[in-house]
């Protein structure tokens, strides 16, 4: 749980990042937070938790954080209104809220999957179910700013990421600059003023977590039930994905303060 005392009392020492998750499943939540803690290369000291499915968020001082992580959700912000929960309409509320305040600060964020929604809907971009992905690692390119960006810096113009997701990005918000593109899904990555990040596929995954990933969501529709199996067994089988996680130590250590 997230408490602003025991933040403040870490900060003589290192002003940590902030990851936000809406995950249900524990065991799922705690492997998304060892995996960007991992990747980031931060100790667990210099990575908070808020878990927004389990309370409401806090009132949260940016001047206590070195920058915000969104992760992934069974959440889809295109879901219609009518069938959305109503911890799913809170945490939309509260993300929007707390976007107004990181829009306005141009303060790091990056997120994940989910972050794509939540930044691409605030900043006024269309997000839908056009370019859906099933499960799998696919070849990323950047574009030409995506090559110039900083946190791309060292990392090839083609490399291969993990995706799975049932909504996208099909018109860009105005202000947002695209970073990254795929075959099937235009939108892999894009920049809103300079600090505020998305990407559609996952960084912060291993072939691994995402076997793990597809075992706890198999009944959520991103692929039939009984292609478990295949479905598996085309994770392992993909080429080796090594560059995405570079983006994530490449955050932590440009915003780190």
């Amino acid at each position: 749980m997230l408490t602003e005392t025991a933040v403040r009392a870490n900060l003589e020492h290192v002003r940590p990042f902030l990851l936000i998750a809406t995950r249900f499943d524990d065991h799922v939540a705690d492997a998304e937070y060892e995996s960007f803690r991992a990747f980031a290369g931060l100790q667990k000291h210099e990575l908070v938790r808020l878990r927004l499915e389990q309370e409401r968020m806090p009132a949260i001082d940016l001047d206590h954080y070195s920058g915000m992580l969104v992760g992934g959700s069974p959440f889809n912000a295109s879901d219609d209104a009518s069938t959305k929960s109503e911890v799913q309409l809170r945490v939309e509320s509260e993300m929007s809220a707390l976007l107004d305040k990181v829009m306005a600060r141009d303060f790091p964020f990056f997120g994940a999957c989910y972050g794509v929604g939540t930044l691409g809907v605030h900043e006024g971009g269309l997000i839908d179910g056009t370019y859906g992905e099933r499960v799998g690692a696919i070849e990323v390119t950047l574009t030409d700013a995506g090559q110039q960006d900083p946190l791309f810096a060292g990392i090839p113009s083609s490399f291969r990421a993990w995706v799975g997701h049932k909504e996208a990005v099909t018109r860009l918000p105005d202000d947002a600059v695209l970073l990254a593109t795929g075959t099937d899904c235009p939108v892999q990555a894009f920049r809103v003023r300079r600090n505020l990040y998305a990407t559609q596929f996952h960084p912060e995954l291993t072939a691994d977590d995402v076997v793990e990933r597809v075992r706890a969501y198999r009944f959520e529709g991103y692929f039939e039930p009984d292609e478990l199996d295949a479905t598996e067994q085309a994770i392992r089988s993909a080429p080796n994905v090594t560059w995405p996680g570079r983006l994530l130590r490449a955050f932590a250590e440009r915003y780190a303060r």
